[in-house]
Protein backbone atom coordinates (compact mmCIF):
# COMPACT_ATOMS: atom_id res chain seq x y z
CA UNK A 1 0.00 0.00 0.00
CA UNK A 2 1.74 3.16 1.18
CA UNK A 3 5.46 3.70 1.72
CA UNK A 4 5.23 4.32 5.46
CA UNK A 5 2.70 3.71 8.22
CA UNK A 6 2.47 5.02 11.78
CA UNK A 7 1.20 2.50 14.35
CA UNK A 8 -0.51 4.17 17.31
CA UNK A 9 -1.66 1.88 20.16
CA UNK A 10 -4.50 3.33 22.22
CA UNK A 11 -6.32 2.72 25.46
CA UNK A 12 -8.51 5.61 26.65
CA UNK A 13 -6.98 8.26 24.39
CA UNK A 14 -10.21 10.07 23.44
CA UNK A 15 -8.65 13.39 24.46
CA UNK A 16 -5.71 12.98 22.10
CA UNK A 17 -6.54 10.68 19.21
CA UNK A 18 -8.20 13.12 16.80
CA UNK A 19 -5.52 15.76 17.34
CA UNK A 20 -2.66 13.31 16.80
CA UNK A 21 -4.22 11.81 13.66
CA UNK A 22 -4.85 15.22 12.12
CA UNK A 23 -1.34 16.34 13.02
CA UNK A 24 0.24 13.32 11.35
CA UNK A 25 -1.82 13.89 8.21
CA UNK A 26 -0.80 17.56 8.14
CA UNK A 27 2.89 16.68 7.73
CA UNK A 28 4.58 17.40 4.41
CA UNK A 29 5.53 13.75 4.03
CA UNK A 30 2.37 11.69 3.65
CA UNK A 31 2.06 8.65 5.90
CA UNK A 32 -0.74 6.23 6.64
CA UNK A 33 -1.93 5.66 10.22
CA UNK A 34 -3.03 2.45 11.92
CA UNK A 35 -4.68 2.78 15.33
CA UNK A 36 -4.64 -0.40 17.42
CA UNK A 37 -7.25 0.10 20.14
CA UNK A 38 -7.67 -2.20 23.13
CA UNK A 39 -11.42 -1.77 23.55
CA UNK A 40 -11.13 1.68 25.16
CA UNK A 41 -14.20 2.32 27.31
CA UNK A 42 -13.93 6.07 26.64
CA UNK A 43 -14.89 5.69 22.96
CA UNK A 44 -11.47 6.13 21.34
CA UNK A 45 -12.28 3.60 18.60
CA UNK A 46 -15.61 5.29 17.86
CA UNK A 47 -13.80 8.58 17.30
CA UNK A 48 -11.33 6.86 14.97
CA UNK A 49 -14.15 5.29 12.95
CA UNK A 50 -15.64 8.76 12.50
CA UNK A 51 -12.30 10.06 11.24
CA UNK A 52 -11.98 7.13 8.83
CA UNK A 53 -14.90 8.54 6.87
CA UNK A 54 -12.78 11.65 6.31
CA UNK A 55 -9.56 9.73 5.62
CA UNK A 56 -10.80 6.49 4.03
CA UNK A 57 -7.58 5.54 2.21
CA UNK A 58 -5.02 6.49 4.85
CA UNK A 59 -6.49 5.85 8.31
CA UNK A 60 -7.10 2.32 9.57
CA UNK A 61 -8.37 0.80 12.81
CA UNK A 62 -7.77 -2.55 14.44
CA UNK A 63 -9.87 -3.23 17.55
CA UNK A 64 -8.87 -5.81 20.13
CA UNK A 65 -11.02 -7.36 22.83
CA UNK A 66 -9.32 -5.79 25.84
CA UNK A 67 -6.18 -4.28 27.31
CA UNK A 68 -3.41 -6.70 26.36
CA UNK A 69 -0.26 -4.62 26.66
CA UNK A 70 1.79 -2.24 24.56
CA UNK A 71 4.03 -4.91 23.09
CA UNK A 72 1.23 -7.10 21.77
CA UNK A 73 -0.48 -4.03 20.28
CA UNK A 74 2.64 -3.18 18.31
CA UNK A 75 3.17 -6.78 17.22
CA UNK A 76 -0.44 -6.85 15.99
CA UNK A 77 0.27 -3.65 14.07
CA UNK A 78 3.58 -4.91 12.68
CA UNK A 79 1.97 -8.05 11.28
CA UNK A 80 -0.88 -6.02 9.79
CA UNK A 81 1.56 -3.64 8.10
CA UNK A 82 3.86 -6.39 6.79
CA UNK A 83 0.92 -8.14 5.13
CA UNK A 84 0.26 -4.91 3.24
CA UNK A 85 3.87 -4.40 2.14
CA UNK A 86 4.70 -1.14 3.89
CA UNK A 87 8.42 -0.31 3.65
CA UNK A 88 8.73 1.86 6.76
CA UNK A 89 6.82 1.04 9.93
CA UNK A 90 6.74 3.48 12.85
CA UNK A 91 5.88 3.27 16.54
CA UNK A 92 4.39 6.43 18.03
CA UNK A 93 2.40 7.31 21.15
CA UNK A 94 -1.00 8.98 20.91
CA UNK A 95 -0.36 11.55 23.65
CA UNK A 96 2.00 13.99 21.82
CA UNK A 97 5.00 12.93 23.88
CA UNK A 98 6.35 12.07 20.42
CA UNK A 99 6.24 15.14 18.19
CA UNK A 100 4.78 14.28 14.75
CA UNK A 101 7.11 16.89 13.26
CA UNK A 102 9.97 14.44 13.90
CA UNK A 103 8.46 11.71 11.71
CA UNK A 104 10.25 12.98 8.62
CA UNK A 105 13.60 12.96 10.45
CA UNK A 106 13.17 9.32 11.47
CA UNK A 107 12.04 8.47 7.95
CA UNK A 108 15.07 10.21 6.40
CA UNK A 109 17.43 8.39 8.77
CA UNK A 110 16.21 5.11 7.24
CA UNK A 111 15.55 6.25 3.68
CA UNK A 112 18.60 8.45 3.12
CA UNK A 113 21.13 7.77 5.87
CA UNK A 114 21.19 3.98 5.75
CA UNK A 115 19.59 3.14 9.08
CA UNK A 116 17.59 -0.04 9.42
CA UNK A 117 16.19 1.19 12.72
CA UNK A 118 15.86 4.90 13.57
CA UNK A 119 15.24 5.77 17.22
CA UNK A 120 13.80 9.07 18.38
CA UNK A 121 16.32 9.50 21.19
CA UNK A 122 15.84 11.59 24.33
CA UNK A 123 19.45 11.14 25.48
CA UNK A 124 21.75 11.19 22.44
CA UNK A 125 22.45 14.93 22.89
CA UNK A 126 21.97 15.24 26.65
CA UNK A 127 18.61 14.94 28.40
CA UNK A 128 15.80 16.27 26.22
CA UNK A 129 12.69 15.73 28.33
CA UNK A 130 10.01 18.31 29.16
CA UNK A 131 7.45 18.21 32.00
CA UNK A 132 8.80 15.12 33.74
CA UNK A 133 9.66 15.35 37.46
CA UNK A 134 13.38 14.97 38.13
CA UNK A 135 12.98 11.54 39.75
CA UNK A 136 11.30 10.16 36.63
CA UNK A 137 13.95 11.66 34.34
CA UNK A 138 16.66 10.13 36.50
CA UNK A 139 14.90 6.74 36.59
CA UNK A 140 14.54 6.68 32.79
CA UNK A 141 18.13 7.76 32.18
CA UNK A 142 19.50 5.22 34.65
CA UNK A 143 17.33 2.50 33.10
CA UNK A 144 18.91 3.14 29.71
CA UNK A 145 22.40 3.07 31.25
CA UNK A 146 21.55 -0.20 32.98
CA UNK A 147 20.27 -1.77 29.75
CA UNK A 148 23.40 -0.65 27.88
CA UNK A 149 25.59 -2.24 30.54
CA UNK A 150 23.74 -5.57 30.55
CA UNK A 151 23.20 -5.94 26.80
CA UNK A 152 26.29 -4.26 25.35
CA UNK A 153 24.20 -2.17 22.95
CA UNK A 154 25.70 1.22 22.05
CA UNK A 155 22.32 2.95 22.28
CA UNK A 156 21.76 5.94 24.57
CA UNK A 157 17.95 5.66 24.73
CA UNK A 158 17.26 1.95 24.95
CA UNK A 159 13.69 2.38 26.24
CA UNK A 160 12.58 4.87 23.58
CA UNK A 161 9.18 4.24 22.03
CA UNK A 162 9.46 6.53 19.01
CA UNK A 163 10.97 4.29 16.33
CA UNK A 164 11.03 3.70 12.59
CA UNK A 165 11.76 0.18 11.35
CA UNK A 166 12.49 -0.86 7.83
CA UNK A 167 10.22 -3.76 6.98
CA UNK A 168 13.25 -6.03 6.54
CA UNK A 169 14.00 -5.74 10.25
CA UNK A 170 10.52 -6.83 11.32
CA UNK A 171 10.56 -9.69 8.82
CA UNK A 172 13.86 -10.92 10.27
CA UNK A 173 12.61 -10.91 13.87
CA UNK A 174 10.33 -13.74 14.94
CA UNK A 175 7.54 -11.56 16.30
CA UNK A 176 5.82 -14.58 17.83
CA UNK A 177 8.80 -15.05 20.16
CA UNK A 178 8.75 -11.56 21.64
CA UNK A 179 8.45 -12.08 25.39
CA UNK A 180 7.68 -8.69 26.88
CA UNK A 181 4.37 -6.85 26.74
CA UNK A 182 5.15 -3.60 28.61
CA UNK A 183 7.86 -1.02 28.02
CA UNK A 184 10.52 -3.76 28.12
CA UNK A 185 9.14 -4.64 24.69
CA UNK A 186 11.00 -1.60 23.37
CA UNK A 187 14.27 -2.93 24.79
CA UNK A 188 13.71 -6.41 23.39
CA UNK A 189 12.99 -5.14 19.88
CA UNK A 190 16.17 -3.06 19.86
CA UNK A 191 18.22 -5.93 21.29
CA UNK A 192 17.01 -8.39 18.67
CA UNK A 193 17.68 -5.84 15.91
CA UNK A 194 21.17 -5.34 17.34
CA UNK A 195 21.91 -9.09 17.54
CA UNK A 196 20.89 -9.52 13.91
CA UNK A 197 23.38 -6.85 12.83
CA UNK A 198 20.97 -4.17 11.67
CA UNK A 199 22.21 -0.58 11.58
CA UNK A 200 20.63 1.46 14.37
CA UNK A 201 20.76 5.26 14.34
CA UNK A 202 19.57 7.57 17.11
CA UNK A 203 17.90 10.80 16.02
CA UNK A 204 17.73 13.50 18.73
CA UNK A 205 14.17 14.45 19.69
CA UNK A 206 12.52 16.38 22.50
CA UNK A 207 10.14 14.27 24.56
CA UNK A 208 7.23 16.17 26.12
CA UNK A 209 5.11 14.47 28.77
CA UNK A 210 1.40 14.17 28.06
CA UNK A 211 -0.85 17.09 29.00
CA UNK A 212 -4.12 15.20 28.40
CA UNK A 213 -5.19 11.72 29.46
CA UNK A 214 -3.55 9.35 31.93
CA UNK A 215 -0.12 7.72 31.85
CA UNK A 216 -0.04 3.91 31.54
CA UNK A 217 3.23 3.54 33.51
CA UNK A 218 3.06 1.15 36.48
CA UNK A 219 5.31 -0.65 38.92
CA UNK A 220 4.88 -3.99 37.15
CA UNK A 221 6.00 -2.41 33.86
CA UNK A 222 9.17 -1.08 35.52
CA UNK A 223 9.84 -4.44 37.19
CA UNK A 224 9.49 -6.25 33.86
CA UNK A 225 12.08 -3.94 32.33
CA UNK A 226 14.59 -4.20 35.21
CA UNK A 227 14.54 -7.95 35.77
CA UNK A 228 13.59 -9.02 32.27
CA UNK A 229 16.73 -7.53 30.72
CA UNK A 230 19.03 -9.93 32.57
CA UNK A 231 16.88 -12.90 31.58
CA UNK A 232 16.83 -11.68 27.98
CA UNK A 233 20.62 -11.32 27.87
CA UNK A 234 21.24 -14.77 29.35
CA UNK A 235 18.78 -16.34 26.95
CA UNK A 236 20.59 -14.76 24.00
CA UNK A 237 23.91 -16.20 25.17
CA UNK A 238 22.71 -19.79 25.54
CA UNK A 239 20.18 -19.96 22.71
CA UNK A 240 21.24 -17.29 20.24
CA UNK A 241 20.00 -19.05 17.09
CA UNK A 242 16.42 -19.20 18.32
CA UNK A 243 16.63 -15.82 19.99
Amino acid sequence: MGNGIIIIPTFNEIENIERIVRNVFSQRRKFHVLVVDDNSPDGTATRVRTLMAEFPETLFLEERLGKQGLGTAYIHGFKWALKRDYDFIFEMDADFSHNPNDLIRLYNACKRDGADVAIGSRYITGVNVINWPMNRVLMSWLASRYVRFITGMDIQDTTAGYVCYKSEVLKAINLDRIQFVGYAFQIEMKFKSYLKGFKIIEVPVIFTDRTRGTSKMSGSIISEAVFGVIKMKLKSLFNRKKF
